[in-house]
């Protein structure tokens, strides 16, 4: 699903909000879960998963092309740990 198709079937879903309206809260919650990351916070949402960064270690890579050795800096990446609930829907018993 795509953003786009999110806001649609929100907006289908809630027809007294205006799809505008629906559009600015998704884009507002969004930019809050990365704005949070980028400040190394921890975003949980309770039976859906969590959001988190970690951070991986300067290290030495290969060129795929030449083989040469390449420097490859330190950064961090997002994480997405599932949570229970979606873990259980996902796999039913």
């Amino acid at each position: 699903m795509t953003k786009s198709e999110l806001i649609m079937r929100l907006a289908e879903s809630n027809p007294h909000l205006y799809q505008r309206d629906v559009e600015r809260i998704v884009s507002t919650i969004f930019d809050e879960i990365s704005q949070a990351l980028e400040n190394g916070d921890r975003v949980e949402l309770r039976g859906f998963g969590a959001f988190s960064i970690k951070r991986r270690d300067a290290r030495t890579g290969r060129n795929p092309r030449t083989g040469d050795a390449v420097n490859v800096q330190e950064k961090r990446v997002p994480y997405f740990k599932t949570g229970k609930q979606l873990r259980e829907r996902l796999n039913p018993t």
